[in-house]
């Protein structure tokens, strides 16, 4: 699976009921891209609802570019008892959706194993906003979290400690680093999705450690009283071998 393509990006405005916003779209993957394809609804019994993790707002969709994974931006914890889906407009530059797609391109750019965006929009309407987000999907993949609790030895803690010294030496602090958004495709090879908030910046000891602590708490929910920490050592373990030879 091809993964250090550049991304094309072209922005188009847009306008219907859900409001005025604009849609970006990479004119490679996508001849013919639309705000519409942004809901579940086109693609009618081709939108099957991903059963783990998107919060209930991410489908498994096939269209004429492959296979691809619709995901609308929602709110958790406290904000969303105001708000499940709108966040407030602060202006082009801040939306996520828009953020998302070009941290992804840049990241495909570098040739690390991250999904190609392939579509994003966003409808503003009074004082807030919506999102959504159409990135590819990685065929054959099974989450590391499906490994856990009960068959910790055999996951592939070294094929992952590996991936993300490779995301870290990049620069690259994932938002939300948990066992639900590393991937291992049919082929070995580890993936990581779901980058809203990510952001790219100098790399350092201190909030790499502060993603690989937010792991070690994502492994111990998901494991409850089973053991992980043998798993992690091995993640560790790889991943630090994989950060010093890159010194």
């Amino acid at each position: 699976m091809e993964n250090s393509a550049a991304v094309v990006e072209r922005l188009q405005p847009v306008r219907d009921v859900r409001g005025s916003g604009a849609i970006v779209f990479d004119p490679a993957r996508l001849r013919q891209a639309s705000a519409e394809m942004l809901e579940p609804a086109y693609w009618g019994g081709a939108a099957t609802p991903v059963a783990s993790g998107g919060r209930g707002a991410a489908w498994f969709v096939r269209g004429d570019f492959g296979e691809a994974v619709l995901r609308h931006y929602r709110r958790g914890g406290l904000a969303a008892r105001l708000s499940e889906r709108s966040y407030l407009w602060l202006g082009q530059s801040r939306v996520r959706a828009l953020r998302e797609f070009r941290l992804l391109g840049r990241l495909r750019e570098q040739g690390l194993p991250a999904p190609a965006p392939l579509l994003a929009g966003w409808w503003r309407r009074g004082l807030g906003h919506r999102m959504a987000i159409l990135v590819e999907r990685i065929p054959g993949a099974r989450s590391l979290a499906s490994w856990l609790p009960g068959d910790v030895s055999a996951a592939p803690w070294e094929t992952v400690g590996a991936m993300l010294a490779r995301f870290h030496r990049a620069g690259l602090e994932h938002a939300d680093l948990n066992a639900h958004n590393i991937l291992l495709d049919g082929d070995g090879q580890a993936w990581l999705i779901d980058f809203d908030r990510g952001r790219l910046r100098v790399p350092a000891a201190g909030w790499q450690q502060g993603n690989l602590a937010r792991l070690q708490r994502s492994l111990a929910k998901l494991s409850g009283d089973a053991d992980w920490q043998s798993g992690y050592v091995r993640l560790h373990a790889a991943y630090a071998r994989a950060m010093e030879q890159a010194a």
